[in-house]
């Protein structure tokens, strides 16, 4: 399998650079890309580039969310560990997404379609520079690199990994300053899979866009698979028609981050003011500011969560979480009180947390070997797996050793 899909990336590049090499057909105004998407060339030092242009007011809503995040981006500075985020105003961000000859990346791959959004005087400026022939391609990074000038960030998705290595090698291979150089970097990515992985069955753009912001595209969307298949298509045909869906998708993309953003910085600000609606989502947002040290709104998203209704096994797993978190911030009432509710729930583990404060803290050896002894039964009679009850049978009968020979018995 590993060998037929080298081949086919072999097969596919080998396509592009031959259709690359073909004479072109002349272009007319009938399929040309200015007749298909809205548009004017745009001359650089390099050469002429044709840009498409769109603009959206920063009112505008991207299904229920604004693509303009109003509040500040503190704790997505925090969680991305670069503080500088936190001071950038919303004009400073450039969102980014490319359409490229093949999914792999390398030097052979070209980025043939690039969209940017930026907040210019109170618009979102939307401009994708469109590659017409390979040749263009260094005024195609030239007229890209003017427009990333005024920015000092770029948003993506999944852009670390595929499309700003991508643009940068291209930019190198051209011998052109990469323009993004220094920039802080926004990768939505895995900021989506912190707060949805345990909820969503997938965390593609597309995807979060119809069940997080509440959008689905229109017929005009063509899948991302297909894309490069397409543009080679354009270089042998010249014929721009069936580009149009590309440049949808990629408009799409570039919106979609800005609403993303929006959603995500209002979910992890104001959690409690209406963005966040899961009980799933609550305790994703709790893991993650525990993560981030913040252990008292931690614990209250946590708490919101086990309020929600969730599935069994996530509500264990969620108190479990909880009650160590509260034992690390040294509240040990409150602990105790979770522990006691998923003892109360089967949940062996609580078991042997309480017997653990009863044994350190409260120097109360009885009610250690009780609680002890209460998660052997629970052992002994539940339906646990093989290596479940293996495990706790080691554990309890170590602790139980230790317990009875502290009681004399």
């Amino acid at each position: 399998m590993a060998d037929q899909r080298k081949q086919s990336i072999t097969d596919k590049l080998y396509l592009f650079k031959k259709a690359s090499e073909l004479p072109r057909p002349p272009t007319t105004s009938q399929n040309g890309i200015e007749s298909v998407v809205p548009g004017s060339f745009l001359s650089t030092r390099l050469g002429e580039v044709f840009v498409a242009q769109q603009s959206f007011p920063s009112d505008y809503l991207h299904g229920s969310a604004s693509i303009a995040c109003s509040s500040s981006l503190a704790l997505i500075a925090q969680w991305a560990k670069d503080p500088r985020i936190a001071e950038l105003p919303l004009s400073a961000l450039a969102f980014l997404d490319t359409e490229t000859s093949g999914l792999t990346g390398g030097t052979g791959t070209y980025a043939f379609l690039v969209g940017v959004g930026r907040f210019i005087d109170g618009q979102f400026e939307l401009r994708q520079f469109f590659m017409q022939d390979p040749a263009e391609e260094p005024a195609l990074l030239e007229g890209l690199a003017d427009f990333l000038a005024p920015a000092r960030a770029l948003v993506t998705f999944n852009g670390k990994a595929f499309d700003a290595p991508i643009l940068t090698t291209r930019y190198v291979m051209n011998r052109i300053p990469v323009p993004y150089k220094g920039y802080c970097h926004i990768d939505l990515l895995p900021l989506a899979r912190r707060l949805w992985r345990d909820r969503l069955e997938s965390r593609a753009l597309k995807y979060l866009e119809e069940h997080v912001l509440g959008l689905k595209r229109t017929s005009e969307e063509v899948p991302g698979y297909e894309i490069p298949w397409l543009y080679m298509d354009y270089l042998r045909s010249q014929d721009a028609r069936p580009l149009a869906g590309v440049f949808y998708h990629n408009a799409m993309d570039v919106v979609a981050m800005a609403a993303l953003l929006t959603h995500m910085n209002e979910m992890i600000t104001n959690p409690y003011r209406g963005p966040v609606e899961y009980g799933l989502d609550f305790i994703a947002l709790g893991k993650l500011f525990e993560d981030l040290g913040l252990w008292e709104e931690a614990a209250r998203l946590f708490e919101r969560g086990l309020e929600c209704d969730i599935s069994e096994s996530d509500f264990g797993l969620a108190v479990k979480r909880l009650s160590i978190l509260q034992k690390r911030r040294g509240d040990f009432e409150e602990a105790v009180r979770l522990w006691e509710q998923a003892a109360a729930e089967g949940h062996i583990y609580a078991h042997i947390e309480i017997a653990k404060y009863y044994e350190h803290k409260r120097r109360d050896i009885k009610s250690a070997l009780q609680w002890t002894r209460s998660a052997l039964e629970h052992v002994e009679h539940g339906d646990l797996p093989a290596y479940e009850r293996k495990y706790w049978l080691a554990e309890i009968s170590r602790r139980l050793a230790r317990l009875e020979r502290k009681d004399g018995i």
